[in-house]
């Protein structure tokens, strides 16, 4: 198979690349995490100017209506730079739930403004009872007459401090763990009852806990049918899961290319620590680790692009490999690099750091193994 990228993705790709140089060496990232910002103002309006918000939104909506290749280009990207603006948050998870949900007048009222970089959106899914089953969930919603009262707590949503609109999963019926039942709505944060308790994480991005107290959301602000709302959560998980694995896979490359040069310039017994058998041989591994998850990406990608949903097993194995891939490669980085590695002046821990937690999200190694078995 062909696995170029065609004329668009690499002049995409070579964007993006100039874009991480220029605004995202270490020092300059580091004063991002430590402002009272989650992120870059500037650098998202740049994000909007470049026509990247728009890349996935369907051109009907305003944007280029790219696919899941397209945000794989620009997450593995991501993911060298260690990027911190809310790109997954707002257009992989939130606009995709949107645009799903298939409600026309939310979508030409919200996307062109998600688009232009003026609306964040953030996807409230996770419970603390859940762990990473979709569909546990206990935060429940109440019809009244042409409102839905909304009462529960979604836990670790991403960037939701400084999203605009919430897209909630809430049960209108169902038992707990039914997938049945489920429905999404779009909730704006400044409404009565919703409280936002922000935080960061330790990879240096963001989160937050999100408390819902009787919060009334109109009817027509439901994203999809009633009851039906498990789909959407899924095929918008796959992309996340598709995503944030792209961006290890960036993460990686760069772990294992710092480790290469670090081993060529540190000495040791008057020889380059890369002269030594045993050091080379634990570099190669991690290299063939690293090949392999971008294969296993792009077999997963390519295939939820043609099967959506359908191809979930794929999407399982991707996960669980690239959670025990980022481990593995992580640690043997920051061992080769000694002491050194888990420094805040070196970039090697950031990224470890990073791996970490991108296996936590939407379900860790052990479970997507336990998913793709079953």
């Amino acid at each position: 198979m062909n696995f170029d990228l065609s004329e668009e993705q690499q002049l995409l790709q070579d964007s993006i690349q100039r874009f991480v140089q220029d605004n995202y060496d270490l020092e300059a990232r580091q004063a991002v995490v430590a402002s009272a910002d989650d992120y870059n103002k500037d650098h998202w309006a740049t994000m909007a100017e470049l026509g990247w918000l728009g890349l996935t939104i369907p051109e009907a909506d305003g944007g280029f209506g790219g696919n899941q290749v397209d945000t794989m280009v620009i997450m593995e990207q991501f993911g060298q730079g260690l990027v911190l603006e809310p790109y997954l948050a707002s257009i992989v998870l939130g606009a995709k739930a949107v645009v799903a949900g298939g409600n026309e007048s939310l979508r030409t009222e919200l996307l062109p403004k998600v688009i232009d970089g003026s609306v964040q959106l953030a996807l409230a899914y996770a419970e603390e009872q859940a762990r990473f089953d979709l569909h546990d969930m206990v935060t429940r919603a109440q019809a009244d007459g042409e409102e839905f009262v909304l009462n529960g707590h979604k836990s670790m949503v991403q960037h939701g401090g400084t999203a605009d609109y919430l897209v909630v999963s809430a049960r209108t019926s169902g038992g707990q763990t039914d997938t049945n039942g489920i429905s999404l709505f779009l909730v704006d944060v400044t409404s009565e009852g919703v409280d936002v308790t922000s935080f960061p994480t330790v990879d240096g991005l963001a989160a937050a806990e999100i408390k819902l107290d009787n919060v009334r959301v109109p009817a027509a602000h439901m994203l999809g049918a009633q009851d039906t709302g498990y789909e959407i959560l899924l095929a918008v998980a796959v992309d996340g899961i598709l995503a944030v694995s792209a961006e290890a896979v960036g993460a990686m490359e760069m772990l294992y290319k710092d480790t290469v040069a670090y081993t060529q310039e540190r000495e040791q017994f008057d020889h380059p620590l890369s002269d030594f058998q045993v050091l080379q041989h634990r570099m190669v591994d991690m290299f063939m680790e690293y090949e392999q998850a971008k294969s296993l990406l792009y077999r997963a990608t390519l295939e939820v692009v043609q099967n959506g949903t359908g191809a979930l097993r794929t999407v399982h194995a991707l996960k669980h490999f690239i959670g025990k891939t980022g481990v593995t490669i992580g640690e043997n980085a920051v061992q080769l690099h000694g002491g050194m590695g888990v420094t805040e002046e070196l970039r090697i821990g950031h990224y470890f750091k990073r791996l970490l937690v991108i296996d936590a999200q939407f379900g860790n190694s052990d479970y997507h193994l336990q998913q793709f078995a079953a």
